[in-house]
């Protein structure tokens, strides 16, 4: 009965033939006052953690054009079945998969520009960084936390155990209230800590 309590919190795992282990359980810590902090030239802020805490960033990713379904036309104030970048990223750390992360762009900014494909011919990386390079500047983030069941495919992806949730938070881009990119990001709840760091009005 306690063994299977382990297992369901994620604690432990088991190996076919081999026993039950512990599960190790690396964290990344997402503080909110520095995540964005690093302005701009600072790139990806995901890599930018994990170096910060000693490890070895990279990601993998796919881009296609696509369309805007109704919520996220909603998410970006553009039309449903307006044209969109989707793009797909799984990002690692010492080449372990931490997080799941879907974007996308209105084509009706980016379309033609030197960052149309975000990581494809674009001269730099970083949502920021690459909206600097075509004179539009981003002023807010609004970010939707919530804990999840993954998905089957979150759930392979990153080594989720069973009965441990997803932290899923949209995240939305706007420069001067116009939106310009949202995403859905999904990282292990046992691997992730989000914190925030909240100024207090006088």
């Amino acid at each position: 009965m306690a063994l299977r309590e382990l297992h369901h919190s994620g604690l432990i795992y088991g190996h076919a033939g081999k026993g039950t282990f512990v599960r190790e359980r690396p964290l990344l810590r997402r503080r909110s006052t520095v995540w964005y902090a690093g302005g701009r030239g600072a790139g990806s802020p995901t890599a930018r953690s994990v170096e910060a805490q000693g490890g070895v960033a990279s990601w993998e990713h796919e881009s296609e054009h696509s369309t805007a379904t109704a919520d996220i036309a909603a998410r970006l104030d553009i039309e449903e079945s307006d044209p969109v970048m989707l793009t797909r990223y799984t990002y690692l750390a010492d080449g372990v998969p931490i997080q799941l992360a879907t974007s996308w762009e209105p084509l009706a900014i980016t379309a033609g520009t030197p960052i149309e494909w975000p990581e494809d011919g674009s001269p730099v990386v970083g949502v920021v960084d690459r909206f600097d390079s075509i004179r539009i500047g981003i002023t807010t983030v609004d970010e939707i936390v919530s804990a999840q069941a993954p998905t089957p495919e979150e759930q392979a992806a990153l080594s989720i155990p069973t009965g441990v949730p997803v932290l899923a938070i949209e995240r939305t881009y706007s420069a001067d209230g116009r939106p310009v990119e949202t995403a859905n990001i999904a990282a292990s709840g046992d691997r992730y800590e989000l914190h925030y760091g909240i100024p207090v009005g006088e």
